[in-house]
C-alpha cells in the first residue's frame, strides 16, 4: 500500500508540474523580427515595435527574434521562413522587402508590417481600401506628398529642375516619386527621374544628377538611408541641396523635411501586436494605421551651409 501511495504522488507531481510548464509556454509569445537593414529610421520603428510589445504583456511574456537582412531581399526570404519553421506566434516586417517575403512565407502566422508606404503597392493589391483581408496589417511611414511638394517649394521658391532619387528595387521608392512628380508639376517644377538598382550605382547616378537638376528630392527609399553620408559628400560640393521624405535622412544630408516619427508608428505596430497576441483580435479586419501627425523639420548645418532662410515654423533637428 505505501509502495502505491508513493508511486501516486509522484504521477501528481509529474502531472503538475507539467501543467505549470504548459501554463508558462502559453503566455510567452515569440516574436520574430525581420528588419531590411540598418538606419536611424527603421531601427527607431523596431526600438518603438519592442517597447511597445513589452509594456502590453511584460517582459516575461515575450521573447524576440530580431534578425537583420542587411539590406538584401533574398536575407529577408531566409529570415521569415526561419521563423515560420520555428512557428513564431507573430512576424513584425520592419520595410516593404521583409514585408514582401513574409506575406509569400506564411498565409497563416500575424504578419504586421511597419516602415511601409504604401500596402497596396507593396502586395500588389489593386483598389487597395486601407485593409488588406488576411494575415497582414500594419502601420505605413507615408506623410502626405502633396505637402512635402509645398515644403520644397516653401524653401526653395526659385527651383524648376528638381531630381527624384530612389531605388528601382522599392517599389514604394517609385510611388513616392511618381506621386510628388505630379504635385511638383502643378507648381510648374521639371522634375527628373533618377534610379539606381543598388548601392553600387549610386556615386555615378547622384553625379550625373548634380550636373542636371538645382535640387534632390529623396522619398522613404531604405538603400538612400544607408548612403546618406556618400550622397552628401557628392551634393554638397556640387552645391545641390536635398529635400528628404524623412528625418533620418535629412539628418545626414538634407535641408528640410515633412517627417513622421519612425518610434512613433514602429509602437502603434506593437499595441497592434499585443491586441492579437493578448486579446485574440483578427487581424484580416484590422486596418493599416497612418501616422498621426507630421512634422516640419530642417537640419541646421546644412542650411547655415547654404544660407537657407527657415520659417519659424520649422523644428530644427537635434
Amino acid at each position: 500500500m505505501k509502495k502505491r501511495k508513493i508511486t501516486t504522488l509522484l504521477v501528481l507531481c509529474v502531472m503538475a508540474v507539467g501543467l505549470l510548464s504548459g501554463c508558462g509556454n502559453s503566455s510567452k509569445y515569440n516574436v520574430g523580427i525581420c528588419q531590411l537593414v540598418q538606419h536611424q529610421a527603421l531601427d527607431a520603428a523596431t526600438k518603438g515595435f519592442k517597447e511597445a510589445l513589452v509594456a502590453e504583456l511584460g517582459e516575461e511574456n515575450v521573447s524576440f527574434d530580431e534578425q537583420n537582412a542587411s539590406g538584401d531581399s533574398a536575407n529577408c526570404a531566409t529570415i521569415v521562413n526561419s521563423f515560420v519553421s520555428k512557428n513564431v506566434d507573430l512576424i513584425m516586417a520592419n520595410a516593404t522587402p521583409a514585408l514582401q517575403a513574409a506575406a509569400a512565407a506564411t498565409n497563416k502566422i500575424p504578419i504586421l508590417g511597419t516602415s511601409v508606404t504604401e500596402y497596396g503597392v507593396a502586395l500588389d493589391i489593386d483598389n487597395f481600401s486601407g485593409t488588406v483581408g488576411t494575415n497582414i496589417s500594419g502601420t505605413s511611414d507615408l506623410a502626405p506628398l502633396n505637402s512635402q511638394a509645398d515644403v520644397i517649394a516653401e524653401i526653395f521658391p526659385s527651383a524648376k529642375k528638381v531630381g527624384l532619387l530612389y531605388c528601382s528595387a522599392e517599389a514604394n521608392s517609385l510611388y513616392q516619386v511618381q506621386t510628388i512628380k505630379g504635385f511638383l508639376e502643378e507648381k510648374g517644377i521639371t522634375c527628373t527621374y533618377y534610379s539606381f538598382s543598388d548601392s553600387n550605382d549610386i556615386s555615378a547616378v547622384v553625379t550625373k544628377a548634380c550636373g542636371e537638376v538645382e535640387l534632390l528630392y529623396l522619398p522613404t527609399d531604405n538603400t538612400v538611408a544607408s548612403n546618406t553620408a556618400l550622397i552628401d559628400n557628392i551634393c554638397r560640393p556640387a552645391g545641390i541641396p536635398i529635400v528628404a521624405g524623412e528625418e533620418g535622412i535629412c539628418a545626414s544630408c538634407g535641408t528640410v523635411t515633412l517627417s513622421i516619427s519612425y518610434y512613433d508608428i514602429g509602437y502603434a505596430t506593437g499595441v497592434m501586436a499585443a491586441e492579437i497576441l493578448r486579446d485574440g483580435k483578427d487581424i484580416s479586419k484590422m486596418p493599416i494605421q497612418y501616422a498621426p501627425k507630421f512634422v516640419k523639420k530642417y537640419n541646421k548645418e546644412i542650411c547655415d551651409y547654404y544660407k537657407l532662410t527657415i520659417p519659424s515654423d520649422y523644428v530644427v533637428i537635434e
